[in-house]
């Protein structure tokens, strides 16, 4: 029985060194590990060996086995790796000399949306930051006057992540990183710090004309002295005529957010429905478009900012409701539906 157990090792090392398809592969591992499988008939044989022999066989023929089990990965990795070079090789070179054909596409309304928001802001100091959308749980929270035992992680279901981080349930997750990266500036040369970082968040939403568990958003910071919600209403006001080239009808409410203190929720005059009701602003004539308020004490301390000495606003600006608000579009499921025929009707119109 060693000499054949020997023998199968022997036969497996060479065999699967010369094989170059997977089926090849999965033909072999039934042929020896099988049911019916040369090592398995061998195995089956174990009881006719005496006390002595059969435990000494037994450690044999299980060697022999995760021998040959781990060369069979080994070699479908190996085969794996090589189907992957020849779909790449097999790809035509791509001439990046050659001239765009603008004719095959248009941009996302929500890009557009974006561009354009960024382009105003810009012309107001304000600088265009980027942030990843796989954040830890202080930048989400903590880091926002929102302990662990808060309340308010309730109002988001948030897409944890096996390794302890989670994917940002609000932009405001960037917040505590500008202020760090901005600070000397501020306190050294007197430079405020104006920042928007747009993108995308994720919540385990329920999905309805209104709502879905991807979407836009992007936040904005000013920090300096003397900074007062006046400031706040001037640079939204501005940014809104901006976005639509005309007066847009809004309302300041009272709304709580733990990073802000006092906090306001804006909300523009539907334009869809011209504020009679529909069901993308749940019948009410008016849509929530940017949570808004003057930063918290707590939040500024965290971003290594001495609260009295400066103050600031901060917003978060829903590019996605701000999108369906100038193009029309009264589902926000179609803005995630990848649907050419939704959104080719969407040009730039910078």
């Amino acid at each position: 029985m060693k000499e054949k157990l020997e023998a199968i090792r022997k036969k497996a090392e060479a065999e699967l060194a010369a094989f170059t398809d997977p089926n090849q592969l999965e033909n072999f591992r039934i042929a020896v590990l099988g049911k019916k499988g040369e090592l398995t008939s061998i195995l089956k044989m174990m009881g006719s060996l005496s006390a002595e022999e059969r435990p000494v066989m037994g450690q044999m023929a299980n060697e022999v086995r995760v021998f040959i089990e781990e060369k069979i990965q080994e070699k479908a990795q190996e085969l794996k790796e090589l189907e992957m070079k020849r779909e790449i090789n097999s790809v035509p070179l791509f001439d990046i000399t050659v001239p765009a054909d603008l004719s095959r596409g248009s941009y996302h309304p929500i890009t557009l949306v974006q561009r354009q928001c960024e382009t105003i802001f810009k012309s107001m100091g304000f600088t265009v930051e980027d942030y990843s959308e796989v954040v830890t749980d202080y930048e989400c929270f903590e880091s926002l006057n929102i302990p662990k035992d808060h309340p308010a992680r309730d109002m988001q279901d948030t897409y944890y992540l096996e390794n302890g981080q989670l994917l940002k349930s609000q932009t405001s997750a960037a917040q505590n990183a500008i202020y760090k990266k901005y600070k000397d500036a501020l306190i050294n040369d007197g430079v405020p710090i104006k920042a928007i970082f747009p993108g995308r968040c994720f919540r385990n939403e329920a999905t309805d004309a209104c709502h879905e568990n991807t979407f836009f958003q992007m936040e904005g910071v000013m920090v300096d002295k003397n900074i007062s919600i006046s400031n706040l209403i001037y640079f939204m006001k501005t940014m809104l005529s901006e976005v639509f080239q005309k007066d847009i009808k809004v309302r300041l409410r009272p709304g709580f957010f733990p990073f802000v203190e006092p906090g306001f929720e804006l909300d523009i005059s539907c334009l869809i429905c011209g504020g009679e009701g529909c069901p993308s602003c749940k019948h009410s004539g008016w849509l929530e478009l940017c949570p808004c308020g003057m930063i918290h004490p707590e939040v500024l301390k965290a971003g290594g900012i001495d609260p009295e000495e400066y103050t600031g606003f901060a917003f978060g600006l829903g590019l996605t409701r701000l999108a369906m608000m100038k193009y029309g579009v009264k589902d926000i499921r179609d803005l995630n539906s990848g649907s050419l025929k939704s959104l080719s009707q969407f040009t730039d119109d910078e």
